[in-house]
């Protein structure tokens, strides 16, 4: 036994960390109560779920995340190289499909007849999500929240508690308070196409313990910490909630999540949160703007059960009012390509407790303050440790001075090699790739 506790306090740094907590992580089940977890009673209920969960996290991390990179690069390359992405074309094409995620169906005038192709679009670690595709439709038609332990028949809040995979629309815009944070169950797709919806000005969305959930073409701003209390998490059982943070979205030992085509701004903390053992996770095409602290993937440096988090950021602009957090990093691994970051306040991309980070084909302009010209921020640690990390920068564009301080390992193989060397700086199509990148005004009949 003393043997065993040995070899899972000794972790060593990089990839030769994983490979060590990962089996420490399989043979210690048991979940306890942490304070970012806003649960006041961790009852038995609660408690499978968080095992099941953690055991599907497990499942869910790929020893080898080089792999999911490279062919997520070759899909950008193909697309690109295609010729697809001109101005020309896209007029006479009618698609303003401009990356290879919205390539997949934004094309289809008919997308409202076949809603649930989006399910088969995902790509980088959250790819194999596909939310409430096995489901039924559920319209929501009431955009009021006004009932958290008996939720009413129509409402997001009611749609988002129920037991099998639901694609959830909605009937017509609206903007939806939330009085407390919404708790959202396994295999739902949150689907705002066709109508402009807003979740604002109340609670957020909070993914605790469940597994393939998509979020997709809403806006979310002006979220607010809740006051807790007695909240329906399911159909089957209601939990007494302490307060919440604030958060737009709060992901929190969860696995297989797509967030996509969302706006975010204004959030009391966070506008995404990722923390406790979360993982393949995608954030594609979002828009986000008028916030200090954006992304935060992994909870703290005490926290090593976030080391199986792989999480890819792609496609995604990252606008005016931005502070810090675009993301910053823990543990994990972290594939950051094809965004476009526009006058950070403090710094870009910031990590600590060794994440590797893989930076490329980003556009990285600097605002005119000459103290936050560099890209990336390590902190709690010195030079001597912090160089040991993979932080490398492959393709990306930095303008007004902007920089990005590399260190660790070179990247054994560059994905532009061969079939998939382009001759171009590839951040220098971040741009057009984010074009349409936060919430989209779609209309039936007609390609988004």
């Amino acid at each position: 036994m003393a043997a065993f506790v040995t070899n899972c306090v000794s972790v060593i740094f990089m990839v030769s960390f994983v490979f060590t907590i990962i089996p420490c992580l399989v043979a210690n089940t048991t979940i306890t109560i942490d304070k970012d977890a806003h649960i006041a009673d961790f009852d038995e209920f609660l408690q499978k779920r968080a095992e099941k969960a953690l055991q599907s996290s497990l499942s869910a991390y790929n020893p080898h995340p080089e792999e999911v990179t490279d062919n997520f690069n070759k899909q950008v390359g193909d697309l690109l190289l295609g010729g697809n992405v001109t101005r020309r074309n896209l007029k006479k094409s009618d698609c303003m499909a401009t990356n290879p995620i919205d390539r997949c169906w934004r094309c289809d005038p008919n997308w409202a007849k076949d809603r649930k192709k989006l399910a088969r679009c995902a790509r980088g670690f959250g790819r194999y999500t596909t939310g409430g595709m096995a489901g039924n439709y559920y319209v929501v038609t009431d955009p009021s929240d006004d009932d958290i332990q008996n939720p009413r028949p129509g409402t997001l809040r009611h749609a988002a508690i129920q037991e099998e995979p639901l694609w959830i629309i909605f009937e017509r815009n609206m903007v939806i308070r939330l009085s407390e944070e919404l708790l959202i169950t396994s295999n739902k797709t949150i689907d705002g196409r066709g109508a402009e919806v807003h979740i604002a000005y109340g609670g957020g969305l909070t993914l605790q313990f469940v597994q393939n959930v998509i979020i997709h073409n809403i806006r979310i701003h002006h979220i607010y910490p809740g006051s807790g209390g007695m909240i329906r998490d399911s159909v089957f059982h209601i939990g007494l909630r302490t307060k919440s943070d604030g958060d737009g979205i709060s992901i929190f030992g969860s696995n297989h999540i797509w967030i996509d085509h969302v706006s975010m701004s204004k959030c009391s903390d966070g506008l995404i949160d990722a923390i406790m053992a979360s993982t393949a996770i995608t954030i594609s095409s979002c828009k986000f703007n008028n916030h200090n602290d954006v992304i935060l993937l992994g909870a703290s440096d005490g926290h090593s059960e976030d080391a199986i988090m792989q999480v890819t950021v792609a496609f995604n602009r990252f606008g005016k009012g931005l502070v810090q957090r675009m993301p910053r990093c823990r543990w994990g691994f972290f594939h950051i390509v094809n965004n476009d970051y526009a006058q950070w306040q403090m710094y870009a991309i910031g990590g600590s407790a060794h994440p590797t980070i893989i930076s490329q084909g980003n556009r990285f302009k600097a605002a005119k303050n000459q103290f936050t010209k560099e890209v990336t921020k390590r902190d709690y640690a010195e030079e001597s440790e912090w160089s040991k990390w993979q932080w490398r920068s492959e393709g990306d564009v930095f303008l007004n001075g902007a920089y990005f301080v590399e260190s660790g390992a070179p990247l054994h193989e560059t994905p532009f090699n061969g079939k998939n060397k382009l001759q171009f700086k590839p951040g220098s199509y971040a741009g057009r790739l984010t074009r349409y990148a936060g919430a989209l005004k779609c209309k039936a009949s007609q390609p988004c």
